[in-house]
């Protein structure tokens, strides 16, 4: 068997020799003539039948064997009569593709699946033709040893430009080295509908925060180090569908999408963003995936994109069969391909029924040649032609390293908001003490690897994930800690709230992890699009712990199971508690808010979430970490996202109309003072140029960070404006009595609306400018006057 994988190493490295000189020959070589030459002489060459098959993607994780120690292309890879653009998912490992540990790849093997399939395209394609080779990976490719970072709404919750997009170059690398060369990310959508399953998977709900995360992490993928092409996601408007139902539609004007939606897309569009996904939902009656306005006009024309936009998993399908807007499976087709949609993720929305469309001349081979031309140039950009392949030494040496689980930590430690922090005793109740020596971690989050990490995640080796309790055990390895799961996140069955408060009354302080969970089974149902079917309680089995991830979309945002009378019980002992949540969504936190003395909030926070948590709960990290999306009191009270329209909102009869925690808000154990605005306008006759400066002082003995936000507040204005908006933020390190000088910028993009007349223009009238250090602390303001 040795000797079979050293003849199979032999001859892919002979195979590379020959199709570097093969390349150089055809004239393919990125050396030799620029890419729209290239382009030509391959469509020239190519048949109707070809061309569309470099516009599917297809299953990559079908496209494999593994047997005998050895990877090779499955029987149903080799006998398509056509080889096809682009494979997506070829190292995915979930339940929904029944990928497991078991059954799935090494890292070695991931990198002899890809080169194995690379290899057979390029001989068995009648033009020799390399594949693009996609995955998902907006907090970690979705491999078997990959790195996990937190999902994105920890991300965001950084506010840390410059860190995510060095996360995103570790993304990119372990996605090359493992031979795959586009990753899914990052996702745009803004998250103004906590009830929507896939809010984990967002920068949250602001524009210009989602904006600067996005382009961070499209600069991450595509200029470091090693480049892999960043595809948007998804383009638009799929976070703010009617009810929250996911792939639901979407009403919506055009003001709002023009201002607002399609704001960060278009910010990570002009940072170089080579790749979109057009989303499933509708807008006002038209389907995205087959909306010319979306596709061509604004994203083509109006902001020049220049690389290729792809379908959801089955949304040219949908055309016809869902959404009804095309009367044959082949008018889809015609409809997806003439709005501006190049490319078919699934393979059946394009394939036969473009070629059909095509025979029956609803589609012209100009059309197909110009879908064709952006996919092919996304080989080229990526250098598949000349060296499509992977090296299992650097794969090996690469995925997982210890700097990128540094990384991971240093992620995951700056996404922790501290929600709350209130005295007992006379005294900030964290950080703790770490000569504590009772501790009770209590909770169905404290100790589960899997209900961690949120949804697109990897099965993971025992042990790699550190959990809060490994995190706390790690951080005071001399303490007593006890541990009581106390109940589950839904089933309402599992229940052990007494042993917890037992746990807790013999404790000095009980540590209780709550919130929600991602983690897919294999028990679940999935829908061929890959999300997650919710079915009723029948009360025979136990439920999953899953509550969000694509496809749980909720009607409440309530603590889930027993969840609630857990905490309760526990902080009925009368002992110090401290709630840690860890959740993809914002849930209700009404009761402890007003019960429980500390609370932080982690989101998802990967695999190092647990040395993150403990470093901030025992005072190794100084948290700040800030809201990217609001808490609401209740779904009553949504939508509840800041920038609302004017005018202000007023209290309901039942509570209060302000969320529970404001957009921008985190805690700190140190404190900041402001001082010293400066607005200076510069703008000129044809350039809006507005410089801000201010002062920042640590007034503590402690050293942390700050975010400082700075907001406008246009005093009028042809149509309604916001109450005020997000335009600039930093995150700053301060030594404790250490005092900076802060400087913002605005310009004309910053400052334009769409007026009454429909056109962008910077309007003339005042401005107050804020300063704060949360949507709802400002601390300074000053006047501009364009």
């Amino acid at each position: 068997m040795a000797n079979e994988v050293v003849m199979r190493k032999i001859y892919l490295f002979l195979f590379l020799i020959f199709f570097i000189l093969f390349s150089k020959a055809q004239n393919y070589s990125s050396a030799t003539t620029s890419y729209n030459a290239k382009i030509e002489l391959l469509l020239h060459s190519m048949s109707v039948d070809e061309k569309i098959n470099q516009l599917s993607g297809l299953f990559g994780w079908e496209m494999y064997t593994k047997k005998n120690n050895l990877v090779f292309p499955s029987e149903k890879f080799k006998n398509f009569p056509q080889i096809p653009g682009t494979l997506w998912g070829t190292l995915r490992a979930d339940p929904w593709t029944k990928i497991s540990l078991l059954n799935g790849l090494t890292i070695s093997e991931a990198v002899e699946a890809t080169n194995s399939l690379q290899h057979f395209a390029v001989i068995h394609s009648k033009n020799h033709i390399p594949l693009l080779l996609a995955e998902e990976g907006a907090h970690g490719e979705m491999a078997i040893g990959a790195t996990v970072f937190p999902t994105a709404i920890g991300q965001a919750s950084t506010w840390d430009t410059a860190l995510i997009r060095q996360m995103a170059e570790i993304i990119a690398a372990e996605t090359r080295v493992l031979g795959s060369n586009i990753i899914y990310g990052p996702i745009l959508d803004l998250a103004r509908e906590p009830r929507w399953s896939r809010v984990e998977e967002t920068f949250g709900e602001d524009p210009e925060l989602v904006g600067e995360m996005g382009v961070a992490f499209v600069k991450g993928l595509q200029n470091g180090p090693y480049k892999a092409i960043s595809t948007l996601k998804h383009f638009t408007a799929y976070g703010i569908s009617d009810g929250g139902q996911n792939g639901g539609a979407v009403t919506l004007g055009k003001r709002e999408l023009l201002e607002n939606i399609l704001y960060p897309f278009r910010m990570a569009v002009k940072a170089g963003a080579k790749s979109v996904m057009a989303s499933y939902n509708s807008i006002d009656g038209i389907p995205c995936s087959g909306n010319t306005f979306l596709l061509s006009d604004i994203l083509r024309k109006d902001w020049g994109f220049t690389g290729f936009a792809v379908s959801d998993l089955g949304s040219i399908d949908g055309l016809y069969s869902t959404q009804n807007v095309a009367a044959t499976p082949e008018a889809g087709a015609a409809l997806a391909i003439k709005a501006g949609l190049d490319a078919d993720l699934g393979g059946t929305g394009f394939g036969n029924n473009l070629k059909k469309a095509f025979e029956e001349k609803l589609v012209s081979i100009k059309d197909i040649d110009t879908a064709v031309s952006r996919v092919l140039n996304a080989k080229f950009s990526l250098g598949l032609f000349d060296n499509p392949f992977a090296n299992t030494a650097d794969a090996n040496a690469t995925v997982h390293k210890q700097s990128h689980v540094t990384v991971s930590r240093q992620v995951a430690a700056e996404s922790i908001i501290l929600l709350k922090n209130d005295s007992v005793n006379n005294k900030h109740l964290l950080p703790l003490s770490k000569n504590i020596k009772n501790i009770a971690v209590i909770g169905p989050d404290a100790d589960n690897a899997y209900n961690q990490i949120g949804d697109y995640s990897a099965p993971q080796q025992a042990g790699k994930v550190i959990t809060v309790l490994k995190g706390i055990q790690n951080k005071l390895p001399d303490a007593n800690i006890n541990y009581v799961k106390g109940c589950a996140i839904r089933d309402t069955n599992f229940n052990h709230i007494d042993e917890a408060v037992k746990a807790a009354q013999h404790a000095d302080v009980a540590i209780i992890v709550l919130g929600g969970s991602s983690a897919r089974d294999f028990k679940t149902d999935y829908k061929n699009t890959g999300a997650a079917v919710v079915k009723s309680d029948n009360g025979n089995q136990p439920l999953s712990d899953m509550e969000s991830g694509e496809g749980y979309d909720r009607t409440t945002l309530d603590l889930m199971g027993l969840q609630n009378k857990l905490l309760q019980a526990v902080a009925a002992t009368g002992k110090p508690v401290i709630l840690v949540t860890i959740e993809g969504r914002p849930l209700n936190l009404n009761w402890a808010a007003s019960n429980i003395p500390a609370i932080i909030n982690a989101w998802y926070p990967g695999e190092q979430g647990g040395n993150a948590i403990a470093d901030v709960l025992f005072g190794d990290y100084n948290p700040a970490g800030r809201l990217p999306v609001s808490y609401p009191r209740s779904v009553g009270q949504l939508p509840v996202y800041y920038n609302y329209q004017r005018p202000s909102k007023h209290r309901y009869v039942e509570e209060e109309a302000t969320p529970l925690f404001p957009f921008g808000y985190g805690l700190s154990y140190s404190t900041f003072s402001y001082r010293n605005l400066s607005v200076q306008n510069n703008s000129a006759a044809n350039k809006t140029a507005v410089k801000i400066n201010f002062s920042i002082t640590n007034t503590s003995n402690i050293d942390g960070d700050e975010v400082p936000q700075l907001y406008i507040h246009q005093k009028s204005g042809s149509a309604v404006r916001p109450k005020i908006q997000l335009r600039a933020f930093e995150r700053i390190r301060l030594k404790a009595g250490e005092t900076k000088t802060v400087t913002f910028y605005l310009n004309e993009i910053q400052l334009r609306n769409w007026t009454s007349e429909e056109k962008w223009n910077v309007e003339k009238g005042e401005y107050d400018i804020l300063i704060g250090a949360s949507s709802d602390d400002i601390r300074l303001t000053g006047q501009l006057k364009i």
